[in-house]
């Protein structure tokens, strides 16, 4: 049975959905952070974002947009944390940002942008936890789901299976009923809008499962 992560949208109702989520059999909520360099836009400061805590016991499945996750990682280690995702693309020192969330005890992703070649990743595979696949273009949401996503997640799959790792597949962007069948691969769905959205939380993750 899938994974679900829920992503929350509108940052004027956070305390509601986010109580509201609580209340479901939801796996994560899924912090989505940017920091209006690595892409446009930019999300509630940390300060803000810390007291999450007030209004869920869910574990957080953080997705750093960031240009420079070193410093986001130290944060996001101080709360109830279990994967900590930052972008291949960022061009760091990325087995130095790798050891740094192990050593705050934190499962370590990486996400990828619809571009980029999944050779790029491979040299990476054996020291993670989770591969990000993103299915929309990072830094907004509403968008719709890239179809050649699909591809890359079946191909994913066989690298992961021919290696013998245990690394999981998360897709996030785009997800509903329809596109949930395009990455039956995955073990981890990033929803957002069609979850938020929806008149009934648990129907939605439910049906996502």
């Amino acid at each position: 049975m899938k994974k679900i992560a829920v992503s929350f949208l509108s940052s004027s109702h956070i305390a509601r959905d986010l109580e509201k989520l609580n209340l479901t059999d939801v796996d994560y909520i899924h912090v989505d952070f940017m920091d209006g360099k690595f892409v446009p836009q930019k999300t509630l400061p940390f300060k803000e974002l810390k007291n999450i805590y007030k209004y869920t016991s869910k574990r957080l499945d953080v997705h750093l947009m960031v240009k420079d996750p070193k410093k986001f990682i130290k944060k996001f280690a101080t709360l109830n944390t279990e994967f900590i995702t930052f972008h291949l693309e960022v061009d760091k020192n990325i087995e130095e940002l790798i050891d740094l969330v192990h050593r705050y005890g934190i499962k370590c992703g990486l996400a990828i942008n619809p571009e980029t070649d999944l050779e790029e990743l491979e040299p990476y595979l054996d020291k993670i936890d989770l591969v990000m696949v993103m299915s929309v273009h990072p830094g907004k949401g509403g968008q719709s789901f890239i179809l050649e996503t699909a591809l890359k997640v079946v191909q994913l799959k066989e690298m992961i299976t021919n290696k013998k790792l245990k690394v999981k597949i998360e897709v996030d962007g785009g997800i509903n009923l329809e596109t949930k069948e395009y990455v039956k691969d995955a073990d981890i769905l990033a929803a957002g809008s069609y979850i938020i959205h929806s008149p009934n939380f648990q129907e939605a993750i439910t049906q996502l499962r």
